[in-house]
């Protein structure tokens, strides 16, 4: 990767020399009908938005050829648009073999360590008690389909967009779920683990992440609540006896974990478990999202950050201790 200064750092003025990876591609045309670029271009620490014009050094190729997960080199400005920062392009080319850079050099990774994840994962399932619910567990965690948990991220934006993103998120909310059920004992413990460990395993055939994060073909016709869903169907058919309330309460986890009919859940929670797990997503889910958002914006101008549509409101940028802070870069940017 070459040494270049994170987008993050850079203000209005600030000149951008930089190789970037295409988040985002929209080829446009104004009323006049004038052929433009709507782009999306980020490293590891931001995304912004640049238009191309059709009198930008590069813009035929990038227009003929360009597309989401391929990296430019980009040299303009720091210019803003309704008080959003943004790219003012100057001219672009893609990438080529000599400049040494690849997809990955532009793509955030999990603070902590995948494997040291894996390791505090399958000591929790060994710790299950029910010997059906251990063996699901087991059969789904292991192999491509475990490499492929431990790589995913959690989300294509909102929360733990990192690799290795959705077997962190998935730990967090092992521990609140262990809480919840030291709290309540006529929550059935198991049950509410396997489903927090379950409840998004389908993101692993939902989004795609070699390169740029995107929704795969079978994540926007199936989608990964109903992908997990029929992987528990399949599986718990391979466990001799595998009790149907057992797997019926699972699957209920699953499909209703994202709490309500409007975001998606087929079903709404209708027992303590699934309860728990809904609220445990939210609460795991939206702490490191806001996290994530204020950081981002902590070296802007002003108090607050921009109105963030999915929290449906801005926040308030609170002063974070400074090795608090640089911990959370690293999470970003290393």
């Amino acid at each position: 990767m070459v040494d270049q200064v994170e987008l993050l750092e850079l203000k209005k003025g600030d000149p951008v020399d930089h190789f970037l990876l295409i988040r985002k591609f929209e080829a446009r045309s104004t009323k006049a009908g004038k052929d433009y670029l709507s782009l999306e271009l980020g490293d590891k620490s931001v995304s912004l938005s640049a238009n191309v014009w059709s009198d930008t050094a590069g813009f035929q190729s990038i227009f003929k050829k360009g597309k989401t997960g391929d990296i430019v080199k980009v040299s303009g400005v720091i210019d803003e648009f309704n008080n959003q920062p943004q790219i003012k392009v100057s001219s672009i080319r893609f990438a080529e073999p000599s400049d040494n850079v690849t997809p990955q050099d532009f793509i955030a990774k999990s603070l902590r360590d995948p494997d040291e994840m894996v390791d505090e994962l399958m000591e929790r399932i060994d710790k299950i008690s029910n010997e059906n619910i251990k063996a699901l567990l087991k059969n789904i965690f292991t192999g491509e389909k475990l490499d492929k948990f431990k790589t995913a991220p959690a989300g294509k934006a909102w929360h733990h967009a990192y690799i290795h993103g959705l077997i962190e998120h998935t730990l967090e909310m092992i521990k609140i779920c262990d809480l919840m059920s030291d709290f309540h004992y006529e929550i059935n413990r198991d049950l509410l683990i396997a489903g927090a460990m379950l409840h998004d395993f389908g993101k692993t055939e939902e989004l795609k992440y070699d390169t740029a994060f995107e929704y795969s073909d079978k994540g926007k016709l199936i989608g990964h609540i109903v992908i997990c869903a029929n992987m528990i169907e399949e599986e718990t058919k391979k466990i001799p006896g595998f009790p149907e309330d057992v797997k019926n309460m699972l699957i209920h986890l699953v499909l209703s974990h994202q709490g309500k009919l409007e975001h998606a859940s087929p079903v709404v929670p209708k027992t303590v478990e699934a309860i728990a797990l809904y609220h445990a997503d939210e609460l795991s889910a939206k702490v490191n999202a806001y996290k994530n958002a204020i950081i981002t914006e902590m070296k802007s101008e002003g108090n607050w950050t921009k109105f963030i549509t999915l929290a449906q409101t801005d926040l308030y940028k609170h002063e974070i201790p400074e090795e608090v802070e640089e911990e959370i870069n690293k999470s970003l940017f290393e």
